[in-house]
């Protein structure tokens, strides 16, 4: 039931009576405010009466500027700040400044934990129980933000501030990113005036295809002079310079997401050659450093115990010469994103500090939106999107491409044992919400304004829907009532704010559950429990054995004696066991998290998303069609199709892309070059086939085509949907046949949601599908328009 205004007035009162952080601003029982009485006096003319303006809302006298800063994919002790061997000398010094958090808890795999970050509600409760990639038709998994969880940026843009988003957006539902829309769950739909970044899972950090606002926009340079990180933090920079310059008094809330350090992994030469030869002593010789490190500098607890590495993942002394150099070369370029990451962010936060109000800006960085991926299994990958596609590179293959790991002809992500080793001194990793691997990222808060110690370190137990509030708090704002005309769900977390100036009190959050795609958490005074459904670098494998739920060992642990989540009691306090297991059952069913499934690529594999191209069996574009995101693309794989364009050669040297869908990490391309016709196809970027027509393409009007034929298989499993299969494919000039080429594998491309890439009519945006051009490779004379065609 609503508290009645008077009621929640005299709450706030106290609690700002209480606090020491300036009084609490009543933010109304609904957003937007209503529009002010007019206050002024209409006599008969002007000279009788008294004018009055209409005011805007204004943010609580002495609000903070509020910067929010999440990482991708960083485990606990991959920063130096955290034990790491990775140097974050900007990470260092916001840390030196303020307090780290070293028990604060992410969701264990992207989307979930932005959404529950922006809104302050559980992941389930806003429909996003997985990434957006893997949707179900379920309250929990349908990835619709609610109406009725209003985004921190929405409540503080209807309470004065500023807002903007820059960086990886992985919120907005696959089959509504298109030119179309629709937009009310774009970052500018959910309450940020500003957005700059990508709108997927990855993006290549050389060639990234961008949005600002809802516009697609590429970037204006190209590698090596170019790289997003350093793009996003000019365009951030820059945003706030001009905040600062027209309205200096004006507070404003920016949010900062980096695609570091997500595959694939890309970063300057000149960063990763920083650590050649800093991890060949390998991973299991890193953990024992790292561990050290943390107890030394205290951040974490003296008798914390590390974590052994699985059976699963081989010890490092046990492996070759040849592969141990590889693997080291990995965590090198690994190392080379994060440090160049770190020192990004750290001239963004230089500059916010330089700006007026720099001291009252609270600055709250999240190393991690989960622990560190494994995802790149034992040996590692060049092109991280090929197992999906029942693909994988030769370690000759890897070998022999060493030095361009980390560059923009890689697509790359490190080894299992290096992502486990930058969780020290936790098992798990990314997705695996059993273990404090999955969920565990370390939080720094800094606030020169409020927070005065320096490197203080606070061990409550928070988790990221406590961000919200604790901006709320910090703020003087009250979380609404109602927004837009929507009652809104109760906000989930618990304020911070407490903690900063008392390291010894005792922790709000008593409560917290855990899920995704099947592995389950459940926090409870003190106490975690934990069923892993699968590891994550065996996720395939985990598949195929059909692995249900109920088949789950569940463990327990006592954190307030085993820090690192290690020592198993479960069978010593089976009651404890079955007392957690009873919460997590209430706090899924009170959170949305049923129904589960046994199966954790279910949707990602069967197609279960919405589909905007069910039915279709033409698609037609016209010559300057560009960035169609795959789920809007035909969808070709695996089925006979013909591609058939009217193009006009105003010379013999008229040539150029006519169509081409993906880029660097698979795709398929038609162009013209040399006169001739070609086709050519990129299997997740560890194999080409390319076909040259034996006519040439004539000057003038012409008719080109391609037609593929697929052999006559069908998939024994969903899996295998998107595996390469089969076909023959032909070339067509004005009708004439003038080339046939035998695919022994025609895929490795087409997923709707795990690529990133692009269709483009007329060029190749993004990286180049084909190895035979420099992208974008314009057409120099006119496609007119190109047709798909679909049985």
């Amino acid at each position: 039931m609503m508290k009645s205004l008077s009621t929640k007035r005299a709450i706030l009162t106290g609690l700002a009576a209480l606090t020491s952080w300036g009084s609490l601003a009543w933010a109304g029982e609904s957003l937007p405010q209503p529009d002010p009485a007019f206050k002024g006096i209409i006599g008969a003319n002007r000279k009788a009466s008294t004018p009055d303006w209409p005011r805007h809302p204004q943010a609580p006298k002495g609000a903070p500027n509020v910067v929010l800063v999440l990482l991708d994919d960083v485990g606990f002790a991959a920063p130096s700040t955290f034990g790491g061997g990775v140097a974050t000398p900007g990470l260092d010094k916001l840390a030196q400044q303020g307090l780290t958090y070293n028990q604060f808890h992410v969701i264990g795999i992207c989307s979930p934990t932005r959404a529950a970050l922006l809104s302050g509600r559980n992941h389930h409760q806003v429909g996003f129980g997985t990434v957006t990639d893997n949707p179900a038709g379920y309250p929990g998994y349908n990835m619709n933000w609610p109406r009725s969880a209003a985004s921190v940026a929405e409540v503080l843009r209807q309470n004065g501030y500023t807002t903007a988003a820059f960086g990886k957006w992985h919120n907005t539902p696959a089959w509504e990113v298109s030119a179309a829309g629709p937009f009310d769950r774009w970052p500018t739909g959910l309450g940020f005036d500003y957005f700059y970044g990508f709108m997927a899972a990855q993006a290549s950090q050389w060639t990234p295809q961008l949005y600002r606002n809802t516009s697609p926009v590429e970037p204006n340079r190209k590698p090596p002079a170019y790289h997003f990180t350093t793009d996003m933090v000019d365009d951030a920079i820059h945003w706030v310079r001009q905040q600062r310059a027209e309205m200096p008094d004006r507070p404003y809330f920016a949010y900062l997401a980096t695609g570091a350090t997500h595959a694939p992994h890309h970063a300057p030469k000149e960063w990763i050659e920083k650590y050649r030869g800093k991890f060949d002593q390998g991973w299991d010789k890193y953990r024992e450093e790292a561990f050290a490190r943390q107890k030394k500098h205290g951040v974490i607890p003296a008798n914390a115990r590390l974590a052994p590495r699985p059976s699963s993942v081989p010890a490092w002394d046990s492996l070759p010469a040849a592969q141990r150099k590889l693997l080291a070369r990995q965590m090198e370029v690994f190392a080379g994103y994060l440090a160049h990451t770190d020192y990004e962010i750290g001239r963004f936060l230089d500059e916010v500090r330089r700006q007026p109000g720099g001291d009252n800006t609270l600055v709250l960085y999240v190393t991690g939106d989960n622990g560190p991926s494994p995802e790149g299994g034992i040996e590692g990958t060049r092109f991280h999107t090929a197992r999906v596609f029942g693909m994988s590179d030769t370690p000759e293959a890897m070998m022999a491409a060493i030095d361009e790991l980390g560059g923009e002809h890689s697509d790359g992500n490190y080894p299992t044992g290096w992502a486990l080793a930058t969780a020290t001194p936790f098992p798990g990793a990314k997705q695996m919400t059993s273990t404090l691997g999955g969920i565990r990222n370390a939080l720094v808060v800094s606030w020169p304004e409020r927070i005065k110690s320096g490197f203080g370190v606070r061990n409550q137990f928070h988790h990221v829907v406590d961000i919200v509030p604790t901006i709320y708090e910090a703020a003087g704002i009250a979380a609404p009532d109602r927004v837009n005309g929507v009652e809104q769900m109760p906000i989930e977390g618990k304020s911070m704010v407490y903690s900063f100036s008392d390291k010894k009190a005792p922790s709000p959050r008593t409560v917290q559950y855990f899920e995704v795609m099947g592995n389950r958490g459940i926090y409870q005074d003190g106490w975690f429990a934990g069923a892993t459904h699968y590891e994550t670098w065996n996720i395939f494998e985990s598949l195929k054995q059909g692995k249900t739920l109920k088949d789950d060992k569940w463990t327990l642990h006592n954190l307030t004696e085993d820090f690192s989540g290690v020592v198993d009691l479960a069978d010593k306090y089976p009651e404890k066991l079955a007392q957690l297991q009873a919460t997590f059952e209430a706090e899924a069913r009170r959170n949305q998290v049923l129904p589960m499934s046994d199966s954790p690529l279910d949707s990602f594999f069967s197609g279960g998303m919405p589909d905007p191209t069910a039915g279709r069996k033409e698609f037609v574009y016209g010559g300057d069609t560009a960035r169609v995101t795959p789920p809007f693309a035909p969808p070709v794989l695996g089925k006979a199709h013909r591609i058939e364009a009217r193009i006009l050669r105003t010379t013999a040297g008229s040539e150029g892309v006519v169509v081409a869908f993906g880029g660097t990490e698979g795709g398929y391309v038609l162009y013209v070059q040399d006169n001739h016709l070609v086709y050519e196809l990129n299997l997740s970027g560890l194999a080409r086939e390319k076909m040259v027509s034996t006519l040439p393409v004539p000057v003038g009007v012409s008719t080109v085509a391609f037609e593929l034929q697929p052999d006559a298989t069908t998939p024994t499993n969903p899996m295998m949907k998107y595996y390469p299969r089969a076909g023959t494919g032909r070339l067509f000039i004005d009708g004439q046949a003038t080339g046939e080429l035998r695919f022994a594998r025609f895929g490795g491309f087409g997923h709707p949601t795990i690529h990133t890439e692009t269709l483009d009519v007329s060029r190749d945006l993004g990286s180049a599908v084909g190895a035979g051009y420099q992208a974008p490779f314009a057409f120099s004379g006119t496609v007119e328009q190109v047709r798909f065609t679909l049985p």
